[in-house]
């Protein structure tokens, strides 16, 4: 069996510990808790965290997986032929326009910084997604810890009773802790609606049973771990702790949005991915550091437009929503909100296809509010028809620095993988310090 455990990869050993908890214990949140129930393990905050930034105590990482059209968004190109049929609107900051399918964002913009010169060089779904998450590209031998990962490792929790790294919606496939200990990765939420699932004791045991058992497990993990004195064997061993301590906290109730006022729910949509963003706001106000709310629908290769209306209705409310109720409730200035996508789209109109737009890596644009960041402006910009990058060119890499920095994480800080190899939380990337207030 040693030789079992020892060769065995981490998938296997989570799958193993956490269906004999399952049935030892009875206690359904840990299989699902297993992935970040260490999370706290390693809290390295960084001494030599840059002068800049270190603001952002939280961040709301909204994903528009699919490729967000630049055009039809957030850099607008009124009389321009590659424009097609959009409007651009005045917005609550000067000189800053944007598409018509966002008038509630038009009267917060003041508070956001609009990056319209983002640059990748990955222009197919799983690597730009992969990239824009971990500052990397795809490798075939090491995978690299994605922004909620290294938050969680270099600043560890807010709060002990909570997962540093929460995930809402979508899909995470080859993404999370990386080469980094599985703790690490984010706590994966479905539904925003249906609360933490599985975080009671299974039906039939008692609380005089379920300690029993749970000292019977501690009995058993002693010799273990005399055995098998190594990372993972001790991070297996500290999950029950954690999903016990979760279990008996008041802020499990930070994961029951029925605790909101109908109204406010209201405001933000009545949709999973308008909730999600309201479950977000509440986990910033308990302490979880990093929050990803996923969005999927935004690949546009037929009826862009059409499609483009439709998504950017329920981002417009939902995103204007979580801005307004962080400024009302003080957390704007302690919370980055990032709104990210993994390119843009072509500014040629594919006319065979509905008026479609592909995949286009050339030029996009990107959000950030809050947390620091200088609001009511633009930084960088494409030429007339939004094709090229023309002005101040910011890189993947440089864009998730400008993150870390945000939130106090020094980027020159390296941390070895298993192979030895040091890496950076955003390889290369510098962060666009005139972002910052």
């Amino acid at each position: 069996m040693k030789h079992v455990f020892q060769t065995s990869d981490a998938r296997s050993r989570r799958m193993f510990m956490s269906q004999m908890a399952s049935s030892l214990l009875g206690l359904s949140v840990v299989p699902t808790f297993s992935g970040v129930a260490t999370a706290a393990m390693n809290s390295n905050i960084s001494s030599g965290a840059s002068k800049i930034g270190g603001k952002a105590k939280s961040v709301i990482y909204l994903f528009m997986s699919g490729g967000m059209s630049h055009l039809d968004t957030f850099d607008t190109k009124p009389g321009a032929e590659t424009q097609g049929p959009v409007e651009s609107i005045k917005t609550s900051a000067d000189d800053v326009q944007i598409s018509q399918y966002f008038p509630n964002m038009a009267k917060q913009m003041n508070h956001v910084a609009v990056i319209n010169s983002l640059y990748s060089n990955q222009g197919a779904h799983a690597q730009g997604r992969y990239f824009m998450h971990t500052g990397y590209t795809m490798r075939g031998t090491i995978m690299h810890p994605d922004l909620g990962a290294w938050s969680a490792y270099h600043l560890g929790k807010n709060n002990n009773s909570l997962p540093a790294n929460v995930k809402i919606g979508g899909n995470s496939a080859g993404l999370g802790g990386g080469f980094l200990e599985s703790s690490y990765a984010a706590l994966p939420i479905g539904n925003p609606e249906a609360g933490l699932q599985y975080s009671k004791l299974a039906r039939g045991v008692t609380d005089v049973r379920f300690r029993k058992r749970l000292n019977r497990l501690k009995s058993m993990n002693r010799q273990f771990s005399s055995q098998y004195n190594n990372k993972q064997s001790r991070a297996y061993a500290s999950m029950y702790d954690e999903a016990v301590k979760l279990m008996k906290s008041r802020d499990l109730e930070t994961f029951d949005l029925s605790r909101e006022q109908s109204e406010l729910r209201d405001s933000y949509g009545r949709n999973p991915f308008g909730q999600a963003c309201l479950l977000a706001r509440r986990m910033v106000e308990s302490g979880v550091r990093f929050i990803e709310v996923d969005d999927s629908g935004w690949d546009t290769h037929g009826d862009n437009f059409e499609r483009v209306q439709e998504k950017g209705q329920v981002l417009d409310q939902a995103l204007a929503a979580l801005i307004a109720d962080l400024e009302r409730n003080g957390l704007l200035d302690s919370t980055l909100v990032v709104l990210a996508t993994e390119f843009g789209r072509s500014p040629t109109i594919q006319v065979d296809r509905n008026l479609g737009r592909n995949h286009y890596p050339q030029a996009f644009s990107c959000l950030l509010a809050g947390g620091g960041i200088k609001g009511g402006l633009k930084y960088g910009a494409t030429d007339e028809e939004g094709r090229e990058v023309v002005e101040d060119m910011v890189t993947v890499p440089d864009f998730n620095a400008t993150i870390a920095t945000a939130m106090g994480i020094d980027v020159k800080k390296k941390v070895d993988s298993p192979s030895g190899r040091p890496f950076t939380v955003a390889d290369d990337g510098e962060p666009v310090t005139e972002l910052f207030v």
